[in-house]
């Protein structure tokens, strides 16, 4: 029997702003969080079909269950109307998030990547979404790109987009941080369909940890960039991990300082109402503030790298331990220690890039030229050992 669980709460005036062009940067310095940490949470890819651990139905009751038991009184769920069906109870579970004081928001009518269609198709596929979202309760004229990709390099069509979008009275939902859920979902998934044998004490520690550890980073990133802390959003996605692991993932969040507002709250900051003037666009708010501001160093979070995360899901979850690579032999010779710093930056700095375009890759479920270009260009530096 499907269940209703009903959170009592008022909601918030919704921000007035939409994202129309470009604001005035320093705008983006005096209001937020300052010194406190500030957080709320999102949910990508709404509804969902079943799981490995859980029902659909069963995900929608615990996860309400889970924000009313730590009393977290508004969260955002960025829809896809395109997933569901008639007679399959989506509509229900979105009315129940709704019933316990939560908003909706657009995600697409079908996910479609916009690297993949033109920005005519993408802006009507829009509206598909909207013809189903406005006038429901707890809507909010919010939307969120498939994979927070803008359309990359080709900045005529992101222009076309977001013109489009400000036509339609839409802000672009943006996001500041990511820990890359869905991965580290998608292989506890894996493995409870193979059989494997999981620590799931080890799995429910590595999933908190690499959320707050990424709230962090994003965190000390916006402090170097704008000088305060902004009222932040966590990217989340609506998967059985995460609904196994909510709870602990708020109590994590609040152990470490942060305290989580409403998704209105978060919203109202104007890190999410300008654009920032850079060449590519594909990733957090952050990521691309800091870019246009030039601040050095990396950007995003190094456990969105899936060699990473799988190295550790391996480590700590399956208990498999990787295999210690060989000291090189004495005689071998090491390049000077000039060549050899530069060549380890360069070599991190095509790592993380390609970390980040193999991770765009997979959320398209294809590969695209830039990323094999800048994984083979890596893969070249490690081998040769110098620079390119």
């Amino acid at each position: 029997m499907f269940v209703l669980l009903a959170v009592a709460g008022v909601v918030l005036p919704i921000p007035g702003a939409v994202r129309t062009g470009a604001v005035d940067r320093g705008s983006i310095g005096p209001a937020g969080g300052g010194d406190r940490k500030l957080i709320a949470l999102s949910f990508d890819d709404v509804p969902r079909g079943p799981g490995a651990f859980y029902t659909k139905e069963q995900r929608t009751i615990r996860l309400i269950a889970a924000l009313s038991e730590a009393d977290v009184r508004q969260v955002a769920f960025f829809l896809n109307p395109g997933r569901i069906s008639a007679g399959d109870g989506a509509e229900e579970r979105i009315a129940a998030y709704t019933a316990a004081g939560h908003v909706l928001a657009d995600h697409t009518f079908s996910h479609r990547d916009l690297s993949a269609v033109t920005a005519p198709a993408f802006l009507a596929d829009i509206d598909r979404s909207q013809a189903w979202l406005r006038g429901r309760k707890g809507y909010r004229p919010w939307f969120r790109f498939p994979g927070l990709n803008q359309g990359g390099r080709d900045t005529a069509k992101r222009r076309v987009v977001l013109d489009g979008l400000a036509a339609r009275h839409l802000m672009v939902a943006g996001v500041t941080v990511d820990g890359s859920d869905w991965y580290l979902d998608r292989l506890a998934q894996d493995a409870q369909k193979a059989g494997k044998s999981m620590n799931l004490d080890g799995l429910r520690d590595l999933y908190v940890e690499t959320m707050v550890q990424s709230a962090d980073f994003s965190d000390a990133l916006m402090r170097r960039s704008i000088g305060r802390s902004p009222a932040h959003v966590l990217l989340l996605h609506e998967t059985d991990l995460t609904t196994r692991y909510l709870g602990a993932l708020i109590d994590g969040l609040r152990k470490d300082g942060w305290r989580i507002v409403p998704a209105d709250t978060a919203f109202a900051d104007p890190i999410y109402h300008g654009e920032p003037d850079i060449p590519f666009d594909n990733g957090t708010v952050s990521e691309a503030i800091a870019w246009e501001r030039g601040i050095t160093g990396p950007r995003w979070y190094e456990r969105n790298d899936m060699k990473v995360a799988s190295a550790l899901f391996e480590q700590r979850v399956l208990g498999q331990v990787a295999p210690t690579r060989a000291p090189a032999a004495a005689s071998a010779p090491t390049p000077k220690p000039d060549a050899q710093t530069a060549a380890a930056r360069r070599l991190d700095w095509l790592r993380r890039v390609a970390a980040r375009h193999r991770q765009c890759a997979a959320r398209r479920g294809r590969a695209h030229r830039l990323c094999q270009e800048l994984a083979a260009s890596a893969d070249r530096i490690h081998l040769s050992g110098t620079r390119s």
